[in-house]
């Protein structure tokens, strides 16, 4: 693994990756002309003392690698500021831009790969190139008492990464683990435009959340 930066916006690793993130923020979408693109690794985004940590895929090319914030400026975000918000770790459901006034409570948010990939999809070794920052951010996250893990990959990775074995993926399922593991769908577009994710869907991953990580407090 190449060894990268302490600070993960300077961080050149995957060269197919700072290809691909920079070339989009050259060439931009037509709706977004006036915007002056991050093209950057995203860093996590969130109040550090969390108890209940998020974990995604990637930022989307002209979601947060446009904004510089996680699940900022995308319809994947829209889906989760609004169930954040109304679960009460969010302040408001806006998801537009990194000065929108947007603040999280008790919830942090990051990535398996802090860099947009091709396609939304990142090769294992560009997933390997990042688990040093997942690692260490989940060193720094001392009150975390719950892990949220949104699709498949973050699932796989975040356990490959705690040592967690015999475990299978399946939508708001709870796993006993410490801090608690729930595996939610990811709220890409392929999941919510076919029905596959619904928005109550997602907000009982998040009310579990919250339920759970106050009856922890309260223990």
């Amino acid at each position: 693994m190449p060894r990268c930066p302490a600070d993960i916006t300077q961080c050149r690793a995957c060269p197919r990756l700072v290809k691909w993130r920079e070339q989009v923020a050259r060439e931009k979408k037509r709706e977004y002309r006036a915007w002056e693109y991050w093209g950057r690794p995203v860093p996590g985004f969130g109040d550090p003392n969390a108890r209940v940590l998020i974990i995604g895929l990637a930022p989307a090319a002209h979601g947060a690698n446009r904004t510089g914030r996680m699940f900022t400026g995308d319809q994947s975000g829209r889906w989760l500021y609004r169930a954040l918000h109304k679960a009460g770790f969010a302040n408001q459901p806006t998801w537009e831009r990194r000065d929108d006034g947007l603040k999280l409570t008790d919830c942090y948010i990051t990535a398996v790969c802090h860099c947009a990939p091709p396609g939304n999809k990142p090769v294992p070794a560009e997933i390997e190139n990042c688990s040093g920052y997942l690692r260490a951010e989940l060193a720094r996250l001392k009150n975390l008492r719950m892990v949220v893990a949104l699709g498949r990959i973050a699932f796989d990775q975040y356990r490959r990464l705690t040592g967690l074995r015999d475990l299978t993926f399946g939508h708001n399922r709870l796993y006993p683990t410490r801090p608690v593991l729930i595996a939610s769908y990811h709220p890409s577009r392929q999941n919510t435009n076919t029905g596959k994710l619904t928005e109550p869907m997602l907000d009982a991953v998040f009310a579990q959340a919250r339920a759970l990580a106050s009856i922890n407090e309260q223990a």
